[in-house]
């Protein structure tokens, strides 16, 4: 669901970053509050969960791969409006350092993924649970839905995103300049498999995490669930109680993956729709762009508004792939480790730059 630069035209890309902004505004505006407190290191850990976990690629229908997003678990334990800061951070560090998503298409992906994501999963959450107790087993299923549904809601924008291309912005011959398949196409392939695999990654990671944190500390997942919470709950460590000691099981999850993040390179293929300018000219990358296309063979060539967009900016390490690491597994996980380290930095930076313009100290711990 990363599209990357070239797949968008300017003015699609233009007008998604202007649907992003309103939301971005409001996010900021309604999590200024939280940036002056110890609750920080919750934002932090959100948004590096949410980075690894996009790294973890699963095996789709087509020979292509998906991911999780993580914006289930982010609006749950965050609610929608920090969610949605959250997981634009990660998307940020992704285009900026590892070309995953572009520049021109960054707002597609942050509102595909950070702001539709995060309050479809928010929204489905709070109606599915309703206000039963934080430890009930009703959470665990409202959680699964929430993720299960977010990020099919997210696929399909970037599946009309796509299919909407060919359709207004073509050359005078009439031949694609961006994405070159219609929507015939694209919602197939990006919606069979998000409706199976990667909706189902989703799924089990936002309902694994929420009875994770029902045994660890349900009161992490108090913001999403107001009057939710029970009697034997309040011994509980709150999210703005203890900084860093308070969120100890969401560092902990994090360090787990990170340590886990080769496997991430185990599936085989590319996203479907993040295809190199390259790729549209090499045969045997013809040859899987048509076999995930309903064998719809791609142009010739890669149209000519996407070669020349997907040349705007080339990521520091391509791919999560530093040229200076020989071997894939360990070069996937140092990009894994400075991401994440990357977007903790940029959090806690956050942080201290709110507190120090209402001139109140900033405190860690």
């Amino acid at each position: 669901m990363h599209i990357p630069d070239g797949y968008l035209s300017p003015s699609t890309c233009a007008v998604l970053y202007g649907a992003a902004a309103p939301f971005w505004y409001t996010a900021l505006r309604r999590t200024k509050a939280a940036l002056l407190t110890r609750t920080v290191p919750l934002l932090a850990v959100m948004s590096a969960l949410s980075f690894v976990i996009m790294m973890f690629n699963v095996p789709l229908p087509g020979g292509t791969t998906g991911h999780a997003v993580g914006m289930g678990i982010s609006s749950i334990i965050l609610g929608p409006w920090a969610s949605i800061l959250a997981i634009s951070i990660a998307l940020v560090i992704q285009a900026l350092f590892f070309g995953d998503g572009g520049i021109t298409t960054l707002g597609a992906n942050c509102f595909n993924m950070a702001i539709v994501g995060s309050l479809a999963a928010y929204a489905v959450y709070r109606l599915a649970s309703g206000r039963v107790a934080l430890t009930s087993s009703r959470r665990v299923v409202a959680a699964a839905l929430a993720g299960y549904l977010a990020i099919n809601a997210s696929a399909l924008l970037a599946a009309v995103e796509f299919g909407i291309q060919p359709m207004y912005f073509k050359d005078p011959s009439g031949a694609p300049l961006y994405a070159p398949y219609p929507l015939s196409i694209t919602l197939p392939a990006m919606m069979i498999g998000h409706l199976t695999f990667a909706g189902l990654a989703e799924l089990v990671l936002t309902a694994g995490v929420v009875a994770y944190l029902q045994r660890t500390n349900p009161a992490l997942l108090k913001v999403s669930a107001p009057g939710g919470i029970a009697e034997e709950e309040k011994g509980a460590v709150a999210p703005g109680t203890g900084a860093w000691r308070g969120v100890r099981p969401l560092w902990a999850a994090l360090a787990l993956l990170l340590v886990l993040t080769p496997l991430g390179i185990l599936a085989a293929g590319t996203a479907w729709g993040e295809w190199s300018a390259r790729d549209f000219s090499n045969p045997q990358q013809r040859e899987k762009i048509a076999e995930a296309s309903r064998r719809f063979a791609p142009p010739v060539q890669a149209p000519s508004g996407l070669e020349r967009l997907a040349a705007l900016w080339t990521a520091p390490f391509p791919q999560y792939a530093p040229k200076f690491v020989r071997r894939p597994a360990m070069g996937y996980a140092l990009s894994a480790m400075f991401g994440a380290g990357a977007i903790i930095l940029v959090s806690l930076l956050a942080g201290s730059l709110a507190v120090r313009a209402r001139g109140k100290p900033y405190e860690l711990s």
